[in-house]
């Protein structure tokens, strides 16, 4: 993790720069993907399994005996775990439900806003070296919450061909059943396109690699609607005197574990406070399974030393992170200066973890800056919101001399007459 001390403004956007792979590459790499799965179907969906996964498969839909057979591979420590977390998942997205409210805007005018499902979601679930079952609580919860009709989980297979047993269990759970075995930037294609085994969908969920986002983004500008442009994973931590180096160092290593280019940003302004979380990385790095790919990461991190917290908050800010957590003194305070994150964890004891797995906020949140935009996954997310109003008689009467007047100075007759033909009529 390099050490960056009292960098100026001006320096901040290179200071903080995410890695990136060369966008011409990525994009020629992805657009050949998509070109080829729109052509081939499942046939070009079986060959990238061969390719990517190393597994030859005959069939993408997992079967019956798969899903059946999974809650048996599962401990029921486990099991219980993930009930536990489906539970307060779904009690913080229920409560986002919006009552539909009927406003008078002008006497005989009525107009209201009214939450519809989305018909047909997909859902990508990250699988290989680390298949985040997880993801499928965060989405197939609210989508489910939602009325989503149709709902489609796709997912790399693991050795064997086989999708994870809690990738399945998780899924079942929830009621999700068309779950195919396919990831990476074909997995999008087969969403955003449908082949003969997964159908076409309205909108794309979920996180991946750089490959999986540049193929959300190209998708969605060919009419199938994304979630937010979520990448690689991403953190940033405002530490003070008053923080546990230790615990500040796990946390910046769950985040670090979650692929080679994945980036953490430690913000303090106490030098010796970042000389201790650094040592504190190396002692617990040695114990990870996933050391080679955190150390990977953190070559990719930064350290930032500031004059005072305020500094600090500027610089957060500035970088929009994905998650941020506040280890200081007066956290909750500290939170309310808060304009650019994904998802804010408060106090020491509140590690990024428990967002990732089950508090009950969700974590498919935006990253590379855009926090600074986009919203993380919610219940909307699964909903568009369609707007409704009933004019009557007397309303028409009384609005319609201001558009007459509006549309003529726009210029646009049809306009105008659309109002004075009705109220020539009602005269």
């Amino acid at each position: 993790m390099n050490i960056i001390k009292y960098p100026q403004i001006s320096e901040l956007d290179s200071v903080l720069k995410r890695p990136v792979f060369e966008a011409d590459f990525l994009d020629s790499i992805v657009k050949n993907i998509l070109a080829r799965v729109r052509q081939g179907g499942d046939q070009a969906l079986l060959k990238f399994n061969e390719q990517f996964d190393k597994v030859n498969l005959t069939q993408l839909a997992v079967t019956d005996e798969e899903k059946s057979e999974a809650a048996g591979q599962l401990s029921d420590e486990l099991k219980s775990a993930i009930q536990t977390a489906l539970n307060n998942i779904r009690k913080f997205h229920e409560a986002q439900v919006r009552e539909e409210v009927k406003i008078e805007t002008s006497k005989g005018v009525t107009c209201w806003r009214k939450a519809i499902p989305i018909e047909k979601v997909g859902i990508y679930i990250p699988g290989g070296t680390a298949p985040l079952f997880s993801t499928v609580l965060m989405l197939g919860v609210p989508a489910s919450i939602a009325g989503c009709k149709e709902i489609v989980l796709c997912t790399p297979p693991g050795s064997g061909g086989k999708i994870h047993p809690a990738i399945l269990y998780t899924a079942e759970l929830i009621g999700i059943s068309n779950i195919y075995k396919t990831g990476g930037a074909q997995a999008i294609a087969a969403m955003a396109y449908g082949t003969e085994s997964i159908s076409k969908v309205d909108k794309i969920f979920g996180p991946g690699n750089q490959y999986v986002t540049a193929a959300k983004q190209l998708v969605s500008m060919e009419g199938t609607a994304i979630d937010m442009p979520a990448g690689p994973s991403e953190l940033a931590v405002i530490a003070d005197s008053s923080c546990n180096p230790a615990f500040v160092a796990s946390d910046l290593l769950s985040q670090a574990e979650h692929g080679q280019d994945s980036q953490v940003v430690l913000i303090c302004p106490v030098e010796d406070i970042i000389e201790k979380i650094r040592k504190e990385i190396d002692s617990q790095l040695a114990q990870l399974n996933r050391k080679e790919i955190a150390k990977a990461s953190l070559l990719n991190s930064k350290a930032i030393l500031v004059k005072d917290l305020d500094e600090a908050m500027q610089v957060s800010n500035r970088y929009a992170p994905e998650h941020l957590i506040l280890a200081t003194e007066n956290a909750l305070s500290l939170a309310g200066k808060v304009v650019n994150a994904g998802s804010v964890f408060i106090g020491n004891y509140s590690p990024e973890s428990a967002g990732d797995y089950a508090s009950g906020t969700n974590h498919t949140l935006p990253t590379n800056g855009a926090a600074r935009a986009y919203s993380g996954v919610s219940l909307d997310s699964f909903m568009k919101q369609v707007t409704f109003q009933e004019i009557t008689r007397e309303g028409l009467a009384d609005l319609g001399p201001a558009i007459e007047a509006m549309a003529e100075a726009e210029q646009l007759t049809a306009h105008k007459n659309a109002i004075s033909i009705r109220l020539s009529e009602m005269n």
